[in-house]
């Protein structure tokens, strides 16, 4: 059971920690005090842990190829429903949503790019606002929260207290989404998965198991191209 793993270290970290990437990297959380030497024998110890991360089917599986070409009928998600998606001959300059997607035939050539401005915007009204209630109701404090763009990571927390969303969760349902964002608050608590991690997480949301089984059964779907 050979892996390589990478070794990133920070002095404002305390503990050491071990994360399995969603593209398979194995990637260890030092404070620069720590001698590799420790660190070897950290990884060690969690051997049989990281060899299940790696080869977890669902969570690892590579994304699937870019979608075709739009057309009347398809359909995309958002907030975790499928919607009807209406190419129609506009002026306008801008995608609209009214129970539907309606896209200018303009966009069709580069609607990926179209498509994911669109969820990204979608993304900072409907997730940035909830990261701060819910650090309120955390009673935690962090310097930035960002969509970002990261096909391997839902959310991250970083040694600087800044909170990253990948847009993609626009699309899951709003529990889900939820629960990513207390689970990197909860890190401003808990840096490493620990039982007192796992109990704030639940105790703020009673659907979390719900929530971590929709993203393994449905996690490849977010990440599918229009």
């Amino acid at each position: 059971m050979e892996f390589e793993y990478e070794i990133r270290r920070s002095e404002k970290r305390r503990k050491l920690t071990i994360t399995v990437e969603r593209d398979r990297s194995v990637v260890v959380h030092a404070p620069v005090e720590v001698s590799d030497e420790k660190i070897r024998e950290v990884v060690d110890a969690k051997r049989f842990w990281i060899f299940e991360k790696l080869h977890h089917v669902q969570k690892y599986t590579p994304p699937p190829p870019p979608g075709k070409e739009l057309v009347n009928g398809e359909a995309a998600l958002y907030l975790g429903r499928s919607y009807r998606i209406e190419v129609v001959d506009a002026v306008t300059q801008e995608i609209r949503f009214d129970h539907r997607f309606i896209i200018p035939k303009s966009y069709i050539s580069r609607r990926k790019a179209v498509l994911r401005d669109w969820y990204r915007e979608r993304a900072k009204e409907v997730i940035l606002p909830r990261v701060r209630r819910f650090a309120a109701r955390l009673g935690v404090d962090f310097k930035h929260a960002r969509i970002v763009d990261n096909r391997y990571r839902w959310g991250s927390c970083t040694v600087k207290d800044n909170v990253n969303f990948n847009w993609r969760l626009i699309k899951a349902p709003m529990f889900v989404i939820d629960y990513v964002i207390i689970h990197e608050l909860a890190h401003l608590l808990e840096s490493n998965h620990t039982p007192r991690f796992w109990n704030i997480i639940s105790a703020q949301t009673p659907t979390m198991e719900k929530a971590r089984a929709w993203l393994r059964e449905n996690g490849q779907i977010l990440e599918e191209d229009i």
